[in-house]
């Protein structure tokens, strides 16, 4: 029998039941046998596997907790139920990032400089009874928790339905702020809205329309996929890309070269960028508004998903009555050059 079909299975009973148990020399038996059989695993196999892992995740010792959550998060992309696994991922994520913050902020007590890197670049054995073991474990895990936490928050239902993004939002902006580290990856993933309406405004006619916005990651995938929504349907003059760049800003896998076929400014003003998100554009009533202005100089990016995973839809419903853009248009501020 090859190792990983029909042992793997195995493996991650032995290692629940050891977890369990709080048998630490039979769990560090079994998350070997986990590790080396996770990569012959058959699909089947992998998705029984990961509810199974993420319940126990709770109860992994700080060292290993990350990889079983990184692993839970393979298992998922392979077809295991996201909606099962994402709360004790996002949990176990919560607590790794608020235990950095505490590393954070004991660091800077102890005068030790420069925050080391989550290799351990920088760590000194003193560190662990200075800082304490958890939080010290907790700074070194925080990239495999967001590589965790993105896997499952690729699935709409995750971000529709599990209710904790809020406060692993505020514990991840803690924690860059505390550390100048952005860890843009999840601040994004856990920033993305679904089913959000989105409200467009031609300056030089006066037009306006309403959209329906889900799974967008950045302003570089909106950009790409509102120039199709209305100057593919005629209903914005300007040049609309290609259906290859707007197929990749949906769901395709890899990036086609595009341009930028108009400039985007908020209700206050300010110019929307393309590197910001969704979530940041300015709400008129509660709802997000861009006006649309001629692009001020020839732009070119690589058109795509900013979550390879993630399904970008940008759905035009409707245009809005004259009176309606007028009365919007009167409240948006000049733009700021």
């Amino acid at each position: 029998m090859i190792f990983g079909r029909g042992r793997f299975p195995a493996a991650v009973e032995d290692f629940e039941a050891a977890v369990r148990a709080q048998d630490a020399d039979a769990a560090e038996r079994a998350f070997t046998r986990l590790t080396r059989g996770f990569g012959k695993a058959a699909p089947a196999e992998l998705q029984a596997a990961g509810p199974r892992l993420a319940a126990v995740l709770g109860q992994v010792p700080a060292g290993p907790r990350a990889v079983v959550a990184v692993m839970t998060g393979a298992c998922v992309e392979r077809g295991a139920d996201p909606l099962v696994c994402a709360p004790d991922v996002f949990s176990s994520a919560l607590d790794a990032f608020e235990q950095a913050a505490v590393f954070c902020e004991r660091w800077e007590a102890a005068g030790r400089g420069a925050l080391p890197d989550h290799e351990g670049e920088g760590l000194e054995e003193a560190d662990f009874e200075r800082i304490g073991f958890e939080p010290v474990m907790a700074w070194q895990a925080l990239p495999q928790f967001e590589m965790a936490c993105v896997a499952m928050l690729n699935s709409p239902r995750v971000r529709r339905e599990v209710p904790a993004r809020e406060g692993l939002w505020a514990a991840v902006a803690r924690v860059a702020e505390l550390s100048a580290e952005p860890f843009k990856c999840l601040a994004y993933a856990l920033a993305v809205l679904d089913d959000e309406p989105l409200i467009a405004l031609d300056r030089a006619t006066g037009a306006g329309f309403v959209l329906r916005m889900s799974g967008i990651g950045d302003n570089f995938q909106l950009h790409t996929l509102l120039a199709d929504a209305l100057i593919g349907r005629g209903l914005v003059e300007g040049e609309a890309p290609s259906p290859e760049a707007v197929a990749c800003c949906r769901d395709q896998s890899g990036t086609v070269q595009t341009f930028g076929s108009f400039n985007l400014v908020g209700a206050d003003g300010e110019w929307v960028w393309n590197e910001g998100r969704p979530a940041d554009i300015p709400a008129v009533d509660g709802v997000r508004l861009v006006v649309v202005d001629p692009p001020p100089y020839r732009r070119s990016w690589p058109a795509g998903r900013f979550f390879p995973g993630m399904t970008g839809e940008l759905v035009y419903e409707r245009a809005l009555a004259q009176e309606e853009s007028a009365a919007l248009l009167a409240r948006v501020a000049e733009p700021v050059r």
